[in-house]
């Protein structure tokens, strides 16, 4: 049997569930909703916890107030120290909600700026808007640390030449919400107004959608990423299959010949 989903305690987010979708709030705003241990280790335990809640279908992410979404870790949590390199693991192994195995598509709102450790979370989502004063910017180099796992998410997203130059620019330019569209790394920029709304909506439309299939569909997305176009269509074949029953075509070809056609919006 699956395990018995339990709701976490949090102190560093906010976690709303309604109509299917699940709202996760990074609620650190006096520090810029960086990440501390504390943080990392409550997304680890939402995203498993929204893993097997059967209630959530889809999920809006962003953060608390007006100025950043996040900005990656504490930097006062960066040990003075020297590391073993054997024994060191990454901070934002936590982060992600694939990292988790969440496959329940997950809708960023990049309510203000993003940067370093934020793609842990930007780079694993599946959807990503931003508000109008989104800026988008990579520090690592400026303050002596090599960027590694963070422009390495991004590739599948954004064209290679546009994610090294935000690397090897550090802190010195920052990506405005309008060239983030027309790179890729988001897919639509709102008024700020408009953000939470506009995100909701979407994950709100997925989630009334067939959750098998929805959830069929992602996992073949993302695993092609890293696939030749063969093996692709291969796997594809295979979450064809297990995505699928006769009940489900049944179900949707009567929505086909029965009921209206789905409202759709223009983007």
């Amino acid at each position: 049997m699956p395990p018995v989903p339990t709701r976490p305690t949090l102190t560093t987010l906010k976690l709303e569930v309604r109509d299917g979708v699940a709202t996760v709030t990074l609620d650190r705003a006096e520090l810029l909703n960086a990440f501390d241990e504390q943080m990392q280790g409550e997304l680890a335990s939402v995203w498993q916890y929204l893993r097997h809640e059967d209630d959530v279908r889809a999920v809006v992410l962003t953060g608390s107030g007006e100025k950043a979404f996040c900005v990656g870790i504490d930097r006062a949590e960066i040990p003075e120290t020297e590391y073993d390199p054997f024994t060191y693991e990454d901070p934002g192994r936590r982060l992600g909600p694939k990292a988790q195995g969440l496959w329940k598509p997950v809708v960023a709102a990049v309510n203000g700026m993003a940067c370093g450790g934020a793609f842990y979370l930007l780079g694993e989502s599946d959807i990503v808007i931003a508000a109008e004063h989104a800026t988008f910017f990579d520090p690592h180099v400026t303050y002596g640390l090599p960027a590694a796992f963070e422009p390495v998410l991004l590739t599948g997203r954004v064209a290679f030449g546009d994610v090294l130059r935000m690397t090897l620019m550090g802190a010195h330019e920052r990506v405005s919400a309008a060239t983030a569209l027309r790179i890729g790394l988001v897919s639509e920029v709102v008024a700020a107004s408009e953000l939470m709304t506009t995100a909701t909506e979407l994950a709100a439309v997925i989630a009334s959608q067939p959750p098998t299939a929805v959830q069929a569909s992602l996992r073949t997305m993302w695993a092609a990423r890293n696939l030749t176009p063969d093996q692709a269509t291969t796997l594809g074949n295979v979450f064809l299959q297990l995505g699928s029953s006769t009940k489900d075509r049944l179900q949707g070809q009567d929505a086909f010949a029965n009921q209206p056609r789905a409202k759709w919006r223009l983007r």
